[in-house]
């Protein structure tokens, strides 16, 4: 019977100079085909190197060739669709360059945030791309984030970000959109619109209220403290608001929600009391998410350009690893119309 390869030993170059009475930098030259080594002699320690189960030593080839190969991508989570394809846009661009994508998730812990940066820093990958935590905003702690910008790492922000670091980024126009939909709904006939916000303290969020905030003020219509509630853009976190947005003693006519997640909560509540959309109240979310054109009714929504994200951001952090500078991008954000907000 074939002894059973023990996969814990580590085989390294030394072990394989050993095994071929050479020296380690002749074993190095030859796995990296290198032409001054014997063409036979390279195949016959490439082989032996690919049975053995060598692996190289990325840390050590990030060394000697100035490059890793890898990037970092910290997210604060990955439930939605915004965040999936604005990493389709990051690896469509990476992958065919042969980088390997580090994805993290903080859950919107600094903690975790400020760990994943120490980590990465660690393994010398070549750039960093951010969405930055709740946390780290409530907190105001950005010494991990400026720790990047001091060592030179490429960093890109991508759909948050923190403006006092000299770093670059790509967010959407979230105030825009945020003014589209409130506008969209005062035209239909809409005067008591309420606000599922999303967290305080983050951008995407603060856009959005200041855009809902001023479309009200320029149409004239009040901004009523009593209809604005604060979210955490999950479904569940929007159920208890709506039911205190329902049983005020005049209740909204509208909701319009930070992302298309507490809008499914709020149609949940909605249709629970027997209350018609958009005839009784119109919904209109943020994100166009793929489920949204699927609801009952169909959802309206702001459309974010969520690949495009990865994409553009792509280019900034290509630009930086070449040394070229390239300028911040806001996108437009799009009005997407539909049932759920046509009377």
């Amino acid at each position: 019977m074939a002894a059973v390869k023990d996969n814990s030993q580590i085989i390294t170059i030394k072990d394989i100079a050993r095994k071929f009475k050479c020296s380690p930098s002749t074993v190095s030259r030859a796995l990296n085909d290198n032409p001054v080594i014997n063409e036979e002699t390279r195949k016959t320690i490439q082989e032996y190197a690919e049975r053995m189960g060598y692996q190289r030593n990325i840390i050590s080839l990030s060394l000697l060739n100035k490059s890793s190969k890898t990037l970092g991508v910290i997210l604060p989570n990955i439930n939605h669709f915004h965040e999936s394809a604005m990493l389709e846009g990051l690896q469509s661009t990476f992958q065919p360059l042969g980088y390997l994508l580090n994805i993290c998730v903080t859950n919107e812990s600094y903690e975790l945030e400020k760990q994943y940066i120490e980590r990465l820093l660690a393994n010398r990958v070549d750039g960093i791309f951010l969405s930055i935590s709740q946390e780290t905003y409530d907190g105001g702690h950005y010494e991990h984030i400026e720790k990047v910008v001091r060592r030179d790492i490429p960093l890109v922000y991508i759909d948050r970000k923190y403006d006092a670091a000299l770093a670059n980024g790509v967010i959407v126009d979230d105030y825009d959109g945020a003014f589209m939909a409130t506008q969209h709904l005062i035209e239909i006939g809409c005067r008591r619109i309420a606000h599922l916000r999303g967290p305080k303290g983050l951008t995407v969020s603060e856009y959005r209220f200041n855009g809902y905030r001023d479309c009200l003020l320029k149409h004239n219509l009040p901004v009523d403290e009593t209809l604005v509630c604060t979210t955490n853009f999950e479904v569940e976190s929007a159920i208890e608001p709506t039911k205190y947005l329902l049983d005020l003693p005049e209740r909204p006519d509208a909701i319009f929600g930070v992302n298309d997640h507490v809008c499914i909560g709020a149609m949940s509540v909605i249709r629970e009391r027997n209350l018609h959309i958009p005839q009784e109240i119109a919904l209109v979310g943020f994100d166009d998410s793929p489920i949204a054109q699927y609801l009952s009714p169909p959802l309206s929504s702001v459309q974010r350009q969520s690949r495009q994200i990865g994409l553009e951001a792509s280019e900034l952090l290509l630009g930086q690893l070449n040394n070229k500078v390239l300028d911040s991008k806001v996108l437009a954000s799009k009005l997407v119309i539909r049932e759920s907000s046509k009377r």
